[in-house]
């Protein structure tokens, strides 16, 4: 495709990995409307502490991205948000987390 141009159907881009999951024209919406509310819930900042973690892993070898891995879970833990996710979980209710 990079090199050649050449379009390919969702079946193919499924069958290859590119995506991973194929659904009917009629479904896009509500699909996507799914799929961004799963995208969305939880701590924004700690999506965001993952985000970067993730990206800054890459460049690390086992030890290091482990460590690296430890100290955003530490972080995270100890943020407004994951103390507000640690208190509703003893409280058996959603969290509600900061904008």
């Amino acid at each position: 495709m990079l090199l050649t141009g050449d379009s390919i159907d969702a079946h193919t881009a499924l069958d290859w990995g590119l995506i991973n999951r194929v659904v009917p024209d009629s479904d896009v919406s509500a699909e996507t409307r799914a799929l961004l509310e799963r995208a969305t819930r939880g701590s924004r900042y700690s999506k965001g502490k993952g985000k970067q973690a993730l990206y800054r892993h890459m460049d690390l070898d086992t030890a290091g991205a482990y460590d690296l891995a430890t100290d955003v879970m530490a972080e995270t833990s100890q943020s407004m948000d994951g103390q507000e996710a640690i208190t509703s979980f003893v409280e058996k209710r959603r969290p509600e987390f900061g904008a």
